[in-house]
């Protein structure tokens, strides 16, 4: 493997970006947020990438130690690939980057592809309250593990297990909260996302 580029600056922004500044790392942080994904899975969820980027970016990211790899047990018997704790304490550097880039949304382009859980993020910095959140959106469903300091952040599909709080919104208000124009609290109050459950987190979004 080839040496790592670097700037060569005595400064902790310009080493983290040696790490991370690549086209597509923080991106592929983004997916391997959710748990430990396969190259496919990872392939498919990040339209655009050309299978030899995605190969090097993961070889960069395990020899940086960002990620690792490992094949599953019988009878899955896969390669997966998964964040380290240092990755995973990417997840606020990628939030500070998302809030700071929602004025850029504007209106989706006809070429923009778009993931329910793409929204995941934008969602979870709204969540005070801990727990495991499932989300229903017209593109799909997903949850989120609001609060957790360990393990996944969210993942396609339903919750495993019974969730705190089960949400369903439009893609336009999931939008419109992404973007920063409408809040989550205005939104459950203006009736646009629907709330059920008995959880503390379901009762807080009822009552903000």
């Amino acid at each position: 493997m080839p040496p790592r580029r670097s700037y060569d600056q005595y400064c902790s922004a310009a080493r983290a970006l040696d790490v991370v500044g690549d086209r597509w790392t923080l991106l592929i942080v983004r997916e391997l947020l959710a748990g430990p994904r396969r190259y496919t899975d990872l392939h498919a969820d990040l339209p655009g990438v050309s299978t030899d980027v995605l190969a090097s970016r993961l070889k960069d990211m395990e020899r940086d130690g960002l990620s690792t790899r490992r094949r599953l047990p019988p009878p899955g018997a896969a390669f997966v690939y998964e964040l380290t704790p240092r990755g995973r304490e990417l997840l606020p550097v990628i939030q500070a980057l998302g809030e700071w880039g929602r004025s850029g949304l504007g209106e989706r382009r006809p070429t923009d592809a778009v993931r329910a859980h793409w929204f995941a993020l934008p969602l979870l910095r709204l969540l005070d309250e801990e727990g495991l959140v499932e989300v229903r959106l017209e593109e799909g469903l997903f949850h989120l593990h609001a609060g957790a300091e360990e393990g996944p952040v969210y993942g396609d599909g339903p919750a495993p297990g019974e969730p705190d709080a089960r949400l369903a919104l439009d893609t336009a208000t999931c939008t419109a909260i992404a973007r920063g124009e409408l809040s989550l609290a205005h939104a459950v109050r203006a009736g646009r996302v629907e709330v059920s459950g008995e959880g503390a987190l379901a009762k807080a979004l009822r009552e903000a």
